[in-house]
């Protein structure tokens, strides 16, 4: 046990945050550096926290099994390279998981009874950092070649990690992707403030000085046929991710200025690449609503404050959630409770400065859905005012809890120019008479989730792969298809779930994989394809 009174002594305290004004004046990480070496002793502290419990419920409620309580204890000794090998014993990338996992380890954590939990992503993600700094992510050589080969097909953090295992494993890998560049929604779908594409590049360069070969701008169905990959490779893993989006169906879909958060964040990415210098799609000077209430639609709020939107409006439909976990929800599941994402918090902010804005509309939903919609304000005055005055009083929050949207209301030349809503009731979220309210958009991002593959890829309609009822790649308990040597990996087979899904898939795929080629393995399988989180 690292500290026998850490969780008595030591208060619960989260990696700092820049501020909000400087956050959204560029597109950096938001939280302090986290090689930072002058934060490492509050990682330590905070590392005493952890209770070494018998039956660590930390484990189970993460996939990838995390030996959590052996790397605090390790941090807390400041003995960081032996910390770096226990957690790399189980997460081929734990920069990624640190930055964008929600956490349900910490859910689980058995301080998170009664008080709060240890800051189990903060630690792990400075471990991480520091693993680099201290030369253990050096590339890692396999035992020899074992004369056999395997196509993957997608670079999200499934492909990678099945890409990785098998490659140390001494097989010959190819990853195939049809962006024109290599990590999938790491790559585009995720923005630089939450994960710099440094990182996804450096990682990236250790797979290949390992021998994983990468073929980016490639359609499999199209521009090589899977056909071809099965005779040219021994085995064929299908990880091209939950990609099918959920619609907005209501009248209005069809005016400009409405797009998927798909459509819209990658643009952004690839302005920060290089490609071009403004997006296609931009908030800049507009009035944006964001329909949804999950993590891509935090992103979308986070990019319009950085490209300078009028104002923004994110419609949940869902009620708001507690402060607390319910008598539903109980310990160690992950509870739904009300939270700010950086984003949230950077909007938030910015509202308490904008005179108002159109807070008195987000007041009005909360409290009865009567009050008129103000004018917004700029946003550039806002980040400006915020940067003078500080960030002391809070605003309003971006979100409209229990927002059914009704339809889409366009202009004399074809754009989006306001938005109907109403109240939706708890119970079948339908939308509630007398409580309809109109507010201004002029860019429209939908960010309701994904349900699947695409089932009109080109490589699905060449393999005729099998689909659930759900509409993900069936597979059996082995991650294979009915097709010889033909496995599936990551949210294609399990539909749209965390990063440290995505990884254990690929970590238990490449088990199986691995066993198809020789008859046996090595490779851990941490999960299954029918494990699911834990629920009540």
């Amino acid at each position: 046990m690292a500290d026998p009174k850490g969780f008595l002594t030591t208060p619960r305290q989260t990696w700092p945050r820049r501020s909000a004004a400087e956050r959204v004046a560029d597109w950096n990480e938001v939280n302090e550096v986290y090689a930072g070496q002058h934060l490492l002793p509050l990682v330590s502290r905070q590392a005493g926290r952890c209770m070494d419990c018998g039956i660590p419920f930390c484990h189970d409620a993460c996939p990838l099994g995390n030996l959590i309580p052996d790397w605090n204890d390790l941090a807390f000794r400041d003995t960081w390279q032996a910390a770096a090998e226990r957690l790399l014993a189980t997460n081929n990338f734990p920069e990624f998981t640190g930055r964008l996992c929600p956490a349900p380890c910490e859910s689980a954590c058995v301080l998170a009874i009664d008080s709060e939990p240890v800051t189990i992503k903060n630690i792990e993600a400075a471990i991480a950092e520091q693993a680099w700094r201290l030369g253990c992510e050096r590339p890692l050589a396999p035992p020899g070649p074992s004369g056999r080969s395997v196509a993957i097909v997608g670079s999200g953090p499934a492909g990678l990690a099945c890409a990785q295992q098998l490659t140390r494993a001494g097989h010959r890998v190819a990853v195939y992707e049809r962006d024109d560049r290599i990590g999938g929604l790491l790559r585009y779908g995720i923005p630089g403030f939450r994960l710099e594409k440094r990182l996804l590049d450096r990682r990236i360069d250790q797979l290949r000085l390992e021998g994983t070969e990468f073929h980016a701008g490639v359609t499999v169905g199209a521009d090589l046929s899977a056909a071809e990959l099965r005779a040219r490779y021994d085995a064929l893993v299908i990880a091209v991710g939950a990609t099918c989006r959920r619609e907005l169906p209501v009248p209005g879909r069809a005016l400009d200025g409405v797009h998927q958060a798909m459509e819209y964040l990658p643009l952004a990415n690839r302005v920060l690449e290089g490609d071009f210098a403004t997006p296609a799609i931009s908030a800049r000077g507009k009035q944006v609503v964001i329909v949804g209430g999950g993590d891509t639609a935090a992103d979308c709020l986070g990019t319009a404050l950085r490209q300078g939107a009028l104002g923004v409006t994110q419609l949940d439909i869902n009620p708001r959630p507690g402060e607390r976990r319910t008598a539903e929800q109980p310990w160690p599941v992950h509870p739904k409770t009300y939270r700010l994402t950086a984003s949230h918090e950077e909007a938030q902010a910015l509202a308490g400065r904008w005179d108002g804005g159109r807070d008195g509309a987000r007041d009005g939903a909360r409290q009865g859905w009567d009050a008129p919609v103000a004018d917004a304000v700029d946003m550039a005055d806002a980040v400006d005012a915020l940067a003078m005055a500080g960030e002391g009083a809070a605003g309003a929050d971006a979100r409209i809890f229990s927002a059914a949207t009704l339809r889409l209301e366009g202009d004399p030349q074809g754009g989006v120019a306001a938005l109907h809503l109403a109240e939706a009731a708890p119970a079948d979220r339908r939308p509630r008479p007398g409580t309809q309210q109109v507010i201004p958009a002029e860019l429209v991002l939908i960010a309701l989730g994904f349900c699947g593959p695409e089932p009109d890829s080109p490589l699905l309609g060449e393999l005729a792969l099998a689909l659930t009822p759900e509409g993900t790649l069936a597979r059996d308990s082995r991650f294979a298809t009915r097709l010889d040597g033909v496995f599936v990996a990551g949210d294609a087979g399990r539909g749209q779930s965390l990063i440290v899904w995505a990884i254990a898939e690929g970590r238990a795929a490449a088990a199986a994989v691995d066993t198809y080629l020789t008859g046996a393995t090595a490779l851990p399988a941490p999960i299954t394809p029918t494990d699911r989180p834990l629920v009540v």
